[in-house]
């Protein structure tokens, strides 16, 4: 999923795009890269990659997000230093694009400056989201994300999930929806995700791509125990 040098994840509200950017971004982090990510989020003011400020900090992971006073908010204020890491060609970027086709227009902002041939542009769906439910509706999503974008995806990640309620038989209704859309669009799934807990009841299934292993960082307030529960629109970290 990370071979080239940038990363754009997009994706609708309730597909993981965020979960799948953060970990994408510390396991780059792992291998000793320098890595970047870029919260181009503006869509939602929850599951977002800034919320994990201090984990990425502690793992030599730079942020480009809105920060302090701003932290919260929803304008694309951090669009300047992102043209220049794209333009960087040392920079590893991991981009967390929020809100389909809405969210996309300000990856569409800076599309005069994505590097294709460097760049892979992945379209994360969940197929128990009402938006992504067939596979016809995840085609029509990314053509709308490429209209915004103004750039093409290079690819899907299946992330077909119910958050705590999420089965083995829940992730595996995503690789035959992904494959179909795939093959309407004429691009490849590049992967399947699934959180820990899950993916070890997959081994020896035949999932079509492979399966990338997620952990997960940014939790709702449901599933937040009683003594960090907060108010606010961000959600804690894990």
């Amino acid at each position: 999923m990370y071979e080239r040098r940038i990363t754009v994840l997009v994706g609708s509200f309730g597909s993981g795009k965020t979960e799948i950017a953060l970990n994408g971004a510390l396991a780059l982090a792992a291998t000793g890269r320098t890595v970047t990510l870029a919260d181009l989020d503006i869509v939602k003011p929850y599951f977002r990659s800034r919320a994990a400020r201090a984990i990425l900090d502690a793992a030599g992971i730079r942020l480009l997000a809105p920060a302090g006073d701003n932290a919260h908010a929803d304008l694309p204020i951090v669009v300047p230093q992102v043209r220049a890491a794209l333009r960087d060609p040392s920079c590893r970027l991991v981009v967390d694009v929020g809100g389909d086709d809405t969210g996309a227009r300000v990856l569409g902002s800076l599309s005069d400056v994505i590097p294709v041939a460097d760049t892979h542009v992945l379209v994360v769906l969940n197929f128990r989201r009402p938006s992504t439910s067939e596979a016809e509706e995840a085609v029509a999503m990314v053509r709308r994300i490429e209209a915004a974008a103004r750039v093409r995806v290079t690819g899907l990640v299946s992330n077909t999930h119910l958050m705590r309620e999420t089965t083995p038989r829940v992730v595996l209704e995503g690789p035959r929806m992904a494959l179909a859309a795939a093959g309407l669009l004429g691009i490849p799934v590049i992967a399947v995700t699934a959180t820990s807990d899950v993916a070890t009841d997959l081994a020896g299934e035949e999932l079509g791509c492979p399966l990338v292993v997620l952990q997960r960082i940014v939790l709702p307030p449901f599933d937040q125990p009683p003594q960090v529960r907060t108010m606010g629109p961000l959600f804690v970290v894990n």
